[in-house]
Order: C-alpha cells, then sequence, then structure tokens
C-alpha cells in the first residue's frame, strides 16, 4: 500500500477544537503510453500495476486485439512511462488523437474513439445470479480496498464469477480501474465471459462498450448510471445494477438475469 499513498501532517478540526495529525492520502502519477515508438497519451492515474493499465487502456480503445500481438512490454516505473512494441508494426495517423473523447471518468479518462465509432457487439450471454449472491459479493468487494479504507481516494473495480472475486484492482480513476482489470485478463489469459464487473464509479456510455466488447453480462456498481449508460446496457444485452446499498439494489436493464427465489 506504502506505493499507492503518500502520509502528511495535517490540521484536524472539528466542532470541540483542532489537533495536528498524520492523514493518509492516495497518491496521483502520470503515465505515458507508447506504442510502436510513438507517443500515445498520459493518463493520471494511480502508481501500480502500470503494465495492467497500459495494455487493458490499448485493448479497450482498440489498438491491440490480443495477447499474442505483443512483442515487447517495457515498464519504466520511475518516469511513469510504458512502451509497448506489437509483432506487427501497428501505424496510426495523427489524427487518431483529434478524435479523442475526454470521458467523464475522474483521472482524465480518456478515449479515441468517436461517439458514431462507439458500436460494441450485443452481449447474448445466458449468466444469472442469485440477489444473495450479489449482496456477498458486492460486500467482500467493499471491503477489499487497504488504500480506499485508508483514504477514501481512489476508486475499486473487480471482476466476479457468482461466487467470488477473481480480479480486483484500485485506482484514483474508475476507468483505469477497469482497464486494470482487463489488462491483466489480456496478460494472464484470464476469461471475461459469463463474469459480472463490480465497480465503485458511475457507470456511464463509455464503461458499458469497455465492458461490452469482453462479453460480460452483468455490471454492478455502489454508486449510479447515467441515462446515456441505462440506454446502451439496454441495447447492449447488459444487465445493469446500480445503488448497491445495504439490502437494497436497483436493477435497471435486463432484469430476467436476476433471480430471487434460486431459478
Amino acid at each position: 500500500m506504502d506505493k499507492e499513498t503518500e502520509e502528511f501532517s495535517i490540521l484536524k478540526l472539528t466542532e470541540k477544537g483542532s489537533s495536528s495529525i498524520d492523514d493518509v492520502v492516495a497518491k496521483e502519477s502520470p503515465l505515458t503510453i507508447i506504442l510502436n515508438n510513438q507517443e500515445l497519451v498520459t493518463l493520471l492515474c494511480s502508481p501500480k500495476d502500470l503494465k495492467y493499465l497500459a495494455v487493458g487502456f490499448l485493448s479497450s480503445e482498440g489498438f491491440l486485439g490480443s495477447k499474442d500481438e505483443i512483442k515487447k512490454i517495457i515498464v519504466d516505473n520511475e518516469r511513469g512511462v510504458v512502451r509497448l512494441e506489437t509483432v506487427e508494426d501497428k501505424e496510426f495517423t495523427q489524427d487518431v488523437l483529434f478524435k479523442r473523447i475526454i470521458s467523464s471518468g475522474c483521472g482524465r479518462g480518456a478515449s479515441f474513439y468517436s461517439a458514431a465509432d462507439a458500436t460494441s457487439q450485443k452481449v447474448e450471454s445466458q449468466m444469472k445470479i442469485l440477489v444473495a449472491e450479489i449482496f456477498m459479493l458486492v460486500n467482500e468487494f467493499q471491503h477489499s480496498s487497504e488504500v480506499y479504507l485508508a483514504t477514501h481516494g481512489v476508486h475499486s473495480a473487480a471482476l466476479c464469477d457468482n461466487k467470488s472475486i477473481l480480479v480486483f484492482s484500485n485506482d484514483i480513476g474508475w476507468h483505469n480501474a477497469i482497464d486494470k482489470i482487463f489488462g491483466r485478463c489480456l496478460l494472464d489469459n484470464i476469461l471475461t465471459n459469463d463474469r459480472m464487473i463490480i465497480t465503485s464509479g458511475r457507470i456511464s456510455s463509455e464503461i458499458l462498450h469497455k465492458v461490452a466488447k469482453r462479453g460480460i453480462p452483468i455490471m454492478i456498481s455502489i454508486s449510479a448510471p447515467t441515462n446515456l449508460g441505462v440506454r446502451i446496457a439496454d441495447n447492449l444485452g447488459i444487465t445493469l445494477i446500480g445503488s448497491v446499498r445495504g439490502k437494497r439494489i436497483n436493477v435497471y436493464t435486463h432484469d430476467w438475469r436476476i433471480a430471487t427465489d434460486g431459478k
């Protein structure tokens, strides 16, 4: 956790007075991704799992299709740079940068597709989940991040099956946390079909496209969706669950995947 946090001496004020204490805050660092010797983007992120973030980001944005396309990855943690070379030289023109969308994610989330390009294949999975399983997984999720519990300054994401969390990540940006998940899945050959994503962030349109590309049928958040997020989840066949609090959930789309009686 030390790599992701820093301690500061602060003045704490309450109705009863003031005191000097040591407080732990989340670290924020730039990550520059260089693809085939071309500087592509600089993200603001938590300084951990930079390889997974770079690979996940490139995969999400269509620059990387599979693990087999990767020739070499060089990570410079000190400078915050990841260099990735592909087996075949992927060329892209500079006008791709002008198609970038600065997304609604914190940590300066960026996407390299236009609204017209942002199409994904509909998810056809027949996966179902019990309400009790949702509560169990979300409870485990909320107690899995030491960094969040210490700082309340990061987002978390997790890839799960019906019984447990399979992959977990933290980042100051919720887009980054999800891309770290997908980067690890790609590099470590972890399947995403018939799985679900849990996130602490709001569910917006660009997140649904990331999820749909991996064939993930269920998206769960302790936060709320946007209106476009709801519409896109419906169109893409994704079961969208939000505002999970205590023993209450909101199911916005494709509620047929939610079983309340074990059926």
